[in-house]
């Protein structure tokens, strides 16, 4: 289990949204287990014999690699080196900064992962293939290994879909997890510890848990999850997959009764997604805000006076992002949100868990309230670029930002009429490079970059696998970079 929660995340958090209910399978309904009258013990070996030949092991190996690192020499300001580095002390740079190449060692790992299709399709979490060189697959009761690829993966939301080449294999049964009840048995199937082939009970303890800005609208439960459950799945009583085991709240590094699994309308809508676009389509309501209960706290807390909101349920919008669907249906900062799609939303992981089954493009109905008045609004959801499409980025994962189009403020402020705004750097050559969060892009290659649609085709047209940007800082300082697509 790569991810250990210490503490639970503030409230306040980007709506950075996208599922779908659609199912990823189509499979016949599982024969019902024994259904234990009220009040007496449930047995739970039914769900154990019906899940466990569907869930495996997975082992990621990183293989060992150079690379070049940046590292600040105190002495370079006082004793210069003649002979160019010859003498060890690496590649000078400027202010102090020099390079030099390490190796790092090859690492391996081990996780969980469930099939879902006959024909080697395998839920997984992000963390668990992340940067792997090799990907193998081990079937229960170590039957069969298998070296499996990557179809898509996604960090946000954690999961990942991967393939073996195989047939009739046991895949599990998927049920809804919009059906799941607090206080409902639950079991948790995988491979924690080294220990293979191993199923703890508990019960459902919450729903829609937001967990930050990443994985949301989380199933909690009490059943134990360590270390190597990661990928793993959480069944219900008559054995189907209600959610993937993705992480654990604690402070130790191990389970300490709490553990989160992502429920099945989220991974129904990635496999969807990675089998269709190859990567994850995310929608964004465009608000930052909290629930109301907890900002009505929080200003008590610090001794302001509270506003009157007319209720004590909804979501608290303390921020309406430029040019996001809210903007443009009429939101407002200190507006409540309280409806989506006839859904009354109380708290923001239920809202999340409404806007899982939307893409970009897609529109809701909202409801709200404005100094105690209810509204209605229809918004149309965006991409994280700031447009209504699908997204198929897979030839820009390399670079590793997210980017959207300036907006009008932006261009009256930097008197510019167009430019990409990167809005996160996570890693990838545009980190290598050190292009900055904030950074407008508005050459590639002498290119204007006017939509993700223009990045995109410029990185298919470098030539050399070369891209020489220019644009302009936050500051309204201009500066470039050279971004170099392959590794020397």
């Amino acid at each position: 289990m790569k991810k250990i929660v210490k503490s639970f995340m503030p409230t306040m958090l980007m709506l950075v949204v996208a599922f779908s209910a659609a199912s990823c399978n189509k499979t016949q309904a599982a024969p019902a287990a024994p259904a234990a009258a009220p009040g007496q013990p449930v047995d739970l070996t039914y769900a154990a014999e019906k899940s466990l030949p569907s869930v495996v092991y997975i082992k990621s190996v990183i293989n060992a690699k150079t690379q070049t690192v940046e590292y600040s020499d105190p002495f370079e300001d006082f004793f210069s080196d003649p002979f160019g580095g010859f003498f060890g002390r690496g590649q000078g740079n400027n202010n102090g900064k020099r390079q030099r190449q390490v190796q790092t060692p090859k690492r391996a790992a081990a996780g969980s992962g469930v099939i879902i299709s006959a024909d080697g399709y395998i839920v997984t979490n992000n963390h668990v293939v992340d940067g792997a060189d090799e990907l193998t697959v081990t079937l229960n009761e170590n039957s069969k290994e298998y070296s499996a690829r990557v179809i898509g993966a996604d960090k946000t939301t954690d999961l990942a879909l991967i393939k073996i080449d195989a047939k009739n294999l046991p895949a599990i049964v998927i049920a809804n997890s919009d059906d799941v009840k607090v206080g409902e048995w639950v079991l948790a199937v995988g491979n924690p510890l080294g220990l293979n082939n191993t199923v703890t009970a508990g019960i459902v303890s919450a729903k829609a848990r937001s967990m930050g800005q990443g994985v949301s609208s989380m199933i909690q439960t009490d059943a134990a999850i360590n270390q190597g459950n990661s990928g793993g799945a959480l069944v219900n009583t008559r054995g189907e997959l209600i959610g993937i085991n993705a992480m654990i709240y604690s402070q130790t590094g191990s389970n300490i009764g709490y553990g989160f699994a992502i429920p099945t309308t989220i991974v129904n809508k990635a496999v969807e997604d990675f089998k269709k676009y190859g990567s994850y389509q995310r929608a964004m309501i465009g608000i930052q805000g909290m629930d109301v209960k907890n900002y009505v706290d929080a200003m008590k807390d610090q001794d302001k006076d509270v506003e009157d909101f007319g209720t004590m349920e909804g979501i608290y919008i303390d921020k309406v992002v430029d040019d996001g669907a809210a903007a443009d249906a009429g939101l407002q900062k200190g507006d409540v949100l309280t409806h989506v799609d006839g859904q009354k939303v109380k708290q923001f992981g239920e809202l999340q868990a409404i806007i899982a089954q939307k893409r970009p493009g897609d529109k809701v109905e909202v409801k709200f309230l404005r100094n105690k008045k209810e509204k209605t609004a229809t918004l149309t959801l965006k991409n994280e670029q700031g447009t209504t499409k699908v997204v198929k980025n897979a030839d820009v994962d390399v670079l590793g930002i997210d980017v959207r189009p300036i907006t009008d403020s932006q261009k009256k402020q930097l008197e510019i009429n167009y430019g990409l705004e990167v809005l996160k750097v996570s890693g990838g050559k545009m980190k290598e490079a050190g292009v900055p969060k904030g950074f407008i892009i508005q050459q590639i290659n002498d290119t204007p970059m006017k939509s993700f649609d223009d990045l995109q085709q410029a990185v298919k047209d470098a030539k050399d696998q070369m891209l020489v940007i220019k644009g302009i800082f936050p500051t309204g300082k201009r500066g470039g970079f050279v971004v170099y697509l392959q590794n020397e």
